[in-house]
């Protein structure tokens, strides 16, 4: 018979007259994935933390409910008998490590705290358990590893930290929650697999809170789909991704991307006859330096290395790659925000390097950016309407009136209602304030805009609306999408190109069809066999993923029409 380790019952936790779990149930069984899926808001991230007691105590109360854990109710226990199970028995780990690891403590610090405090383990014992668990999770050098900071990792290797951490007291339950959701998909293929290794060396029982049905098929063996704080449905993943039956489980689905189902949904280039240039980056190449505490350069990191491509009118090129393969420097660099060692960034036809005073200030109108969080990015003490008033403001485009006719349009355009143009960004949704972000890009009337990975932080319903909304842009206004992501389903619904990054180089670059479902580079397969796709039946397959070989990584060849490869 099944052990039940963790049974929930009947939970209910308010925020104020806010109910955001109702009535919930569901039960844990000893070695079991359970994926609690649901959209922002649907209460499944407050449901885990109630568990644990870490809910804001002034701001949340658990109204009623058990949680059966051992024989012992979690949601009887106080701070203390909490203290006792939470990091050892049970054990969660988040979306973004920065916010769990301290900033100013190196690494090997924060692992064996808790191997001392809790488990009266020495320093020496303590510190030799944490680099075997780092060398476990897949970190090299872990003895260097133990003498760094959070910075100084990249977020793959921070979640593999966090992980480490999670494990090293060999915990009953794990509660991951959106712990591949900012990874791309390489890195979040190894995450997954770690997990899953781990869970069967360990017999753990696995919490899996996600709103990726790609995750929940990879890893699940229930799922337990949530809405506005109810649970809706509830299954063996097989059984509800195949025949849901709620209309809200039916909608999510639908909603997923899936690679080989976009291409229907993308829109023809708009000057497709007479491929109008409007950017050209011809060689562009940048390094970091990499200092020790004297000062003095130890090595040089190449962000970028003999990159070249064209963006035409109307079109949308994507830039895909892992974290670290200078997508994002690239989106900088053709804005002219940083200087490059080598190379130009041609604006139709003009070096940008020979713009200056007014003609930059008029370059710049036409070139903008949206960014992956519009909260980091919008003034929180301006109103949405100043927000997207300012750049006409700035660039004298528009005052009086007309500025307050041109901003009600804007809102229009990326539909957000006339009402909104009194709220502030914290009291929109992630949905609405990335299209608050949109509107102020469109302001200044912009011939091409980078978009560094706009959709990736957003539920799948979102995503699709927003996609939707600039692709309806971009039939409209002729725009030029520079399309950052790591996410090959949303590339192939919008993109009408990609150039495939690794360490600073194109490596694979033509129309989306060809280098997505004919690929020629090994790294573009393996960026492609690490998708998780919303089927149980279609389960990554690993073998896939490994690569014997030497990536090539040479010049560009032609080996169709308009589709090269590195040699």
């Amino acid at each position: 018979m099944t052990e039940i380790l963790l049974d929930v019952r009947d939970l209910t936790v308010a925020f104020g007259t806010s109910r955001a779990v109702e009535g919930l149930s569901y039960q844990l069984a000893r070695g079991e994935t359970l994926a609690v899926v649901g959209e922002s808001g649907s209460g499944k991230s407050v449901s885990s933390l109630a568990l644990l007691g870490l809910l804001p105590p002034r701001a949340a109360q658990v109204l009623s409910g058990q949680a059966m854990f051992g024989g012992t109710d979690l949601l009887s226990l106080n701070d203390a008998e909490l203290r006792r199970i939470r990091g050892r028995r049970i054990s969660m780990i988040f979306q973004e490590p920065m916010t769990s690891l301290t900033p100013v403590l190196r690494l090997g610090q924060q692992l064996t705290e808790g191997l001392i405090v809790q488990e009266g383990l020495s320093a020496r014992v303590a510190h030799s358990r944490a680099c075997e668990m780092l060398e476990r999770v897949g970190l090299d050098a872990p003895e260097r590893r133990m003498r760094q900071y959070p910075h100084q990792l990249s977020g793959g290797q921070r979640q593999r930290v966090m992980i480490a951490m999670a494990m090293l007291v060999q915990p009953e339950i794990l509660i991951a929650d959106e712990a591949t959701t900012a990874l791309d998909v390489t890195v979040q293929g190894q995450i997954l697999d770690l997990i899953r290794d781990l869970q069967a060396e360990f017999g753990m029982s696995v919490l899996m809170i996600t709103h990726d049905m790609g995750v929940v098929a990879e890893m699940g063996d229930r799922v337990l789909v949530m809405h506005r704080g109810q649970k809706v449905e509830d299954g063996h993943v097989s059984d509800v991704l195949a025949r849901p039956r709620a209309p809200y489980t039916q909608g999510l689905l639908e909603a997923v991307p899936r690679l080989g189902a976009g291409a229907a949904l993308r829109s023809a280039p708009r000057d497709t006859a007479e491929r109008r240039v409007i950017l050209r980056a011809d060689g562009l190449r940048k390094s970091f330096a990499r200092r020790n505490w004297l000062g003095k350069t130890q090595a040089e990191t190449h962000a970028l290395d003999d990159v070249s491509f064209d963006l035409c009118a109307g079109e949308t090129l994507a830039l895909v790659g892992e974290s670290g393969s200078g997508k994002s420097t690239t989106g900088r660099a053709v804005l002219g925000l940083m200087p490059l060692d080598a190379g130009r960034v041609m604006i139709e036809g003009r070096d940008l390097r020979d713009f200056s005073g007014s003609a930059l200030r008029q370059a710049r109108r036409h070139m903008q950016m949206i960014f992956q969080d519009p909260f980091a990015s919008l003034n929180p003490r301006l109103s949405a309407a100043r927000l997207v008033g300012e750049p006409l403001v700035i660039h004298g485009l528009a005052r009086g009136q007309e500025l307050t006719d041109r901003v009600a349009d804007l809102f229009r355009r990326v539909g957000l209602d006339h009402g909104h143009m009194t709220r502030y960004p914290h009291e929109f949704s992630g949905g609405q304030r990335q299209r608050l972000s949109i509107a102020r890009a469109l302001a200044t009337g912009p011939r091409f805009i980078v978009a560094d990975e706009p959709t990736s932080a957003l539920d799948v319903s979102i995503q699709a609306q927003i996609l939707d909304l600039m692709r309806g842009l971009q039939q409209d206004l002729g725009l030029a999408y520079l399309f950052i992501s790591h996410d090959l389903a949303v590339v192939e619904r919008l993109a009408h190109r990609v150039a495939v990054m690794r360490a600073g180089r194109i490596v694979e670059l033509g129309p989306t069809d060809q280098v997505l479902h004919a690929a020629r580079h090994p790294y573009t397969q393996q960026l492609i066999a690490a998708v998780p796709v919303p089927d149980p039946a279609l389960r990554r397959n690993r073998s896939a993923l490994a690569y014997d070989g030497e990536m090539p990584m040479g010049p560009l060849t032609h080996v169709a029409p308009d589709h090269l490869v590195a040699q």
